[in-house]
């Protein structure tokens, strides 16, 4: 069956906003004098919840930490933080080349719909995306299947016309449980991961093309 559509997850995916996050998250660690193994974090990379970081904190130092003041540290320091951060190497040309195919071309993630606007708006690259589902949109985001299904659904192609762009195995398992093809770009934090289940692994979106990606997944 011939490919119709992509799906791109955001955060890692198209901007690299995971080892961002993971940084920071490390800095805070660090002003406890603690460490924060990367393979603790991942599990929370891609979903929401999984693994709550000021528990483990105040488990490390021995001492009643407030949460709600780590937290909001943590999002005030990553906000500023994430504004360096640009697109992921071939993400501009793969958009670019999707259009140019037309390929319908969607976006599905775990983050909520005012964090991917404001990114998308700021990289120059709303315009690109037919449809975005979000948190705002689900009662269970990734792994859950549902992200994806909506998405597929409202681009109007059946999940198996479909590619999935992610770059988490939370991610991948929501895509696949959907019926799409799961291709995975692996960043800095997330290339640890075990992504035997995936349908394609690249290093980059640089350097390869839509069509050498479809002529493998429609064999």
């Amino acid at each position: 069956m011939a490919i119709r559509a992509v799906v791109f997850d955001f955060d890692g995916t198209l901007m690299d906003t995971e080892s961002c996050a993971y940084d920071t998250i490390c800095s805070i660690y660090a002003e406890h004098g603690q460490e924060l193994p990367l393979e603790t974090w991942a599990v929370c990379i891609g979903t929401v919840g999984g693994f709550d970081p000021y528990r483990d904190l105040e488990m490390k130092t021995g001492r009643t930490l407030d949460h709600e003041e780590l937290r909001n540290r943590y999002k005030t320091r990553h906000i500023e933080n994430v504004k360096s951060v640009t697109l992921r190497p071939g993400a501009l040309d793969r958009l670019e080349e999707a259009r140019r195919l037309g390929l319908k071309i969607g976006l599905a993630s775990s983050s909520d719909r005012a964090w991917i606007e404001m990114h998308l708006e700021r990289q120059g690259i709303r315009d690109y995306f037919e449809v975005i589902r979000s948190s705002d949109d689900v009662k269970r985001v990734k792994p859950d299947p549902e992200l994806y299904r909506l998405a597929v659904e409202a681009l109007g192609v059946r999940p198996e016309e479909a590619i999935a762009v992610e770059d988490s195995m939370n991610g991948l398992r929501a895509a696949k449980a959907a019926g799409l093809y799961g291709l995975v770009v692996p960043n800095p934090v997330t290339a640890q991961m075990d992504f035997s289940e995936a349908d394609l692994l690249l290093g980059s979106l640089e350097g390869t093309t839509w069509e050498e990606i479809m002529r493998q997944a429609v064999r």
